[in-house]
């Protein structure tokens, strides 16, 4: 039982009489709980944080893996994440069309992802595959904004492979390595 007492004391002090003052006692119990009926309360009805983790399974590291699936060159989309947050594309085969730089954000690559996906689907009747090669220059973040993107425009077939000398030599050309 929690209490606070707040007595006045009433002594007598140099002799002088004074009046004795009523002492006030507070029962906190009624406070605590209430406080512990909170808590309680709370802790049964608060929602536990999700994890904000995208799904994202990796082939295994094994070097026999037969199970591989070509894929037509005219329906792959490859994006070169360069330096200073900018990226570079191309369609098809390197070299024989030309690359294009742009950003991240929904007006760069969602509208990319979202045309050429639309472009290849006339085409060829099969979705787009996108190969994502990042660089040394690129941080985590432009990776995890092109799988955002990649999953905001639903896109079915992606990769991420290593970059070559040759898309890197590309980079550095445009001033994005």
């Amino acid at each position: 039982m929690a209490e606070l007492d707040t007595s006045g004391g009433g002594k007598h002090k140099g002799g002088k009489v004074r009046s004795k003052k009523a002492s006030t006692r507070v029962d906190l119990t009624a406070m605590v709980d209430l406080a512990f009926l909170l808590i309680t309360f709370f802790m049964l009805t608060t929602t536990l944080a999700k994890p904000k983790a995208m799904d994202l399974a990796m082939p295994d590291k094994d070097e026999k893996t037969k199970d591989q699936l070509p894929i037509a060159a005219s329906r792959s989309l490859t994006l070169l994440l360069g330096s200073n947050n900018r990226l570079e594309w191309y369609l098809g085969e390197p070299g024989k069309s030309a690359p294009t730089v742009e950003g991240y954000g929904k007006d760069d690559l969602r509208k990319t992802l979202i045309e050429k996906g639309k472009d290849v689907q006339a085409a060829t009747g099969k979705f787009m595959f996108v190969v994502i090669k990042p660089s040394d220059k690129s941080n985590y973040k432009n990776l995890v904004d092109v799988l955002d993107e990649i999953n905001i425009t639903n896109i079915q077939g992606y990769g991420i492979v290593d970059i070559t000398p040759a898309e890197i030599a590309l980079l550095q050309k445009d001033g994005l390595y």
